[in-house]
């Protein structure tokens, strides 16, 4: 894994922003305004009135992300942009962090070393940490670009510093508390990201393994991993099964975060981690193959949480199991019709050798319900059925518990990224249900991610659990205004918004 990842350094000063030296000075306005704020007059007037001029003659109409870039003569800055926020009446926290994003995306295009950002002066009901936390999330997540390979046409990654300007030193105090919260977060995004995108020819079972170890130590993580021979000795057949046709041998990996002195766990996270899928023998089409090196994104996703987790010092003992094979076709793969036992002990016929991830997760569930953990929570990208269902907008989310569930949609809300509920009761259960054994591994097209989750809602016991599909959102084929193309690291800020609220 090659990528090495330039943080930005984000500090806030008690400054006036047209004051402070800078390459890049941005300012937000809210869509169609057709005056200038007062907060900007100052601005404006050194940047020689240009802002005003272009505001009143209505070509920056400050639609959600949309930038202009100004260049200035004598300034302090020698540009200054503006960035839209959107309707007003619609300002949320995440438009805060899209708008710092875009920002230091069209910031990295123009080589600046030093950008400040006043976005958030317009917004006078945003609390000062929350604006601290977006921006640090923003303008970390935003200039991320996957480019590992590229010999040319490199986006600009050298050291860029950010400073948020306010000129009030009681909300320059609190932006400090949420770059803390936002840096760790982003990182924990970012790592996830850079997990995610690694190909399959760099990354298998065991040097995902090899990864989450070294990401462990450099975060006070205790780090535990299960190779293919004691996997067999613990009978967690799924696991097993799914990789046995790859020469790259299967792992269970456990991240602990001891977040208090006692003993116990109260939280356990589970994330597939397929590192490549064909399919096995029910071979993908070949088109769009090379996408599945992101199968592994839920467990990314895992990973990046326990490392925000423990850079915040959450109060919480919290473990993370990744289940990780990868899904090859040889003489050796399992097969159509195959019938193995679970390490639970329940049976499970194998009907489709590609509905693989709900085998390799239905181990590490029922490891993870031993625990006796106060809430459990999946991960994964499991079905293509979730994509059908929500598009590309929206992660699904079910569960066993309605508290467990809405807290995490809550959880979603603050960190924009959004999760629609699905139903997983008895019904679609019946669908997962095999002649032959307890259960099979799939129960045809009709709501495919609902059967997927009562499948797996059969592996949790009593305990509270919470299943969310990200099929639809680990990865995106397009640049969006504050990431790019390749693994997103889709709720990682959304579990760790939970755990914090606990």
């Amino acid at each position: 894994m090659a990528t090495k990842l330039k943080k930005i350094t984000v500090s806030a000063q008690c400054v006036a922003p047209e004051q402070n030296k800078s390459d890049l000075l941005v300012i937000s306005f809210f869509k169609d305004s057709k005056t200038l704020p007062n907060c900007y007059k100052a601005i404006d007037k050194v940047a020689g009135g240009q802002i005003s001029t272009m505001i009143e003659l209505g070509d920056f109409k400050a639609s959600l992300n949309e930038t202009t870039t100004l260049y200035t003569a004598k300034a302090p800055f020698a540009r200054v942009m503006l960035v839209g926020l959107g309707d007003p009446d619609a300002l949320t926290l995440n438009n805060l962090r899209l708008a710092a994003g875009t920002a230091v995306r069209v910031a990295s295009k123009l080589n600046t070393a030093k950008v400040t950002m006043a976005i958030h002066a317009i917004a006078d009901d945003v609390d000062a940490e929350h604006v601290g936390q977006a921006i640090t999330e923003g303008v970390n997540i935003g200039r991320y670009d996957y480019q590992d390979f590229l010999t040319k046409d490199k986006v600009d990654t050298t050291t860029m510093k950010v400073i948020i300007a306010d000129t009030k030193e009681a909300n320059v105090k609190a932006i400090r508390k949420g770059i803390k919260v936002g840096a760790a977060l982003a990182d924990g995004q970012l790592q996830a990201r850079i997990l995610g995108n690694t190909h399959g020819g760099e990354i298998n079972p065991g040097t995902l393994a090899a990864a989450a170890g070294k990401l462990a130590r450099a975060n006070g993580l205790q780090c535990k991993v299960f190779n293919d021979k004691q996997l067999k000795d613990m009978k967690m057949n799924g696991i097993l099964a799914v990789g046995q046709g790859s020469a790259n041998k299967s792992r269970l990996i456990m991240l602990t975060h001891k977040g208090r002195k006692a003993a116990g766990t109260d939280i356990v996270l589970v994330g597939k981690a397929v590192t490549f899928d064909s399919g096995g023998l029910s071979l993908k089409p070949s088109a769009g193959m090379e996408t599945m090196k992101h199968d592994k994104c839920g467990g990314c996703s895992v990973i990046g949480a326990i490392i925000a987790a423990a850079q915040l010092g959450i109060k919480k003992n919290i473990v993370a199991l990744i289940p990780s094979a990868e899904n090859m076709p040889d003489g050796n793969s399992y097969r159509p019709g195959d019938v193995f036992t679970s390490y639970s002990g329940k049976t499970v016929e194998v009907l489709n050798t590609d509905a693989e991830g709900r085998l390799i997760l239905c181990d590490a569930l029922t490891y993870g319900a031993q625990m006796k953990p106060a809430a459990m929570i999946d991960m994964a990208t499991l079905t293509g059925a979730a994509v059908v269902a929500l598009g590309t907008h929206y992660a699904a989310l079910l569960g066993n518990d309605q508290e467990l569930v809405d807290a995490i949609k809550q959880g979603a809300k603050v960190a924009g990224e959004p999760m629609w509920q699905l139903p997983c009761d008895e019904g679609y259960l019946e669908q997962m249900k095999s002649r032959i054994a307890d259960l099979k591994n799939t129960g045809g097209r009709q709501g495919g991610t609902c059967s997927a989750a009562a499948f797996l809602g059969e592996f949790v016991g009593d305990t509270k659990w919470a299943h969310i599909d990200i099929a639809a959102v680990a990865d995106t084929d397009k640049e969006q205004p504050y990431r790019t193309h390749g693994a997103t690291g889709y709720a990682v800020r959304a579990v760790v918004e939970y755990l914090r609220s606990l």
